[in-house]
């Protein structure tokens, strides 16, 4: 999770920049005003944020997420409770926004949706946002604790029926490798080694994806740039 120094925005600036959404009247003005609110990075923004979610506007829901993870910390609790019970799209962005800010007040949240929710795109979100929560601040003991806690759901997790899930997977087994490094679990090695292998995995891309993470993990293959 990066930390992100308070916006400096003053907050009738950013009032203004919530009515500018309020009184979008096209998908694309919509669009526009959400990526200037978004830009502000200021927890007055969150509560409109939270609502473009819930919006049938995937540009505007992808402004919003970037939005919420830029405020960071400030937004988690927020998110926590809004979450949509009965509009898995808007759960989807909301999980996907817990998985970028990283905080582990959301790896309940993740849990449950990787392992219940019916929507794909939301299991798809929590497998990623297992492997970019953020150990900070853990000692060595906690960390090994939790990694404990999240892999077991990741393995079982390689099982789900939607290849974009499984991708998702690799990528979250990848992210977990800063819980142990400089020197990877060789469980993540193994756990990869199921989504890589062709007579257990038969979508290629995921077993690409699989076979990079292996790579990474050990050293034969750049990290991406943070």
């Amino acid at each position: 999770m990066t930390v992100r120094p308070p916006s400096v925005i003053p907050t009738d600036q950013v009032e203004g920049l919530v009515a500018a959404v309020e009184a979008a009247q096209t998908a694309d003005d919509l669009t526009d005003a959400v990526e200037a609110l978004a830009a502000a990075a200021h927890p007055d923004a969150v509560p409109c944020l939270i609502e473009v979610l819930g919006f049938n506007n995937p540009g505007a829901a992808v402004a919003a997420v970037d939005g919420l993870v830029a405020i960071g910390e400030p937004a988690v609790a927020a998110i926590l409770r809004n979450l949509d019970d009965y509009n898995y799209g808007a759960r989807a962005w909301g999980v996907r926004a817990l998985a970028g800010i990283g905080d582990l007040r959301g790896l309940e949240t993740l849990e449950r949706a990787l392992a219940q929710d019916i929507g794909p795109s939301v299991r798809r979100a929590a497998a990623r946002g297992m492997g970019q929560l953020d150990p900070v601040g853990l000692g060595t003991g906690e960390r090994q604790a939790l990694a404990g806690r999240v892999l077991p759901q990741l393995e079982a997790a390689r099982a789900d029926g939607e290849w974009i899930v499984r991708f998702a997977v690799a990528v979250g087994l990848e992210g977990m490798a800063r819980w142990w490094r400089p020197d990877p679990s060789q469980r993540l090695l193994t756990a990869l080694a199921a989504l890589a292998d062709s007579e257990r995995e038969t979508v290629p891309v995921v077993r690409l994806r699989a076979v990079l993470a292996q790579a990474r993990l050990r050293g034969e293959a750049p990290w991406p740039s943070p």
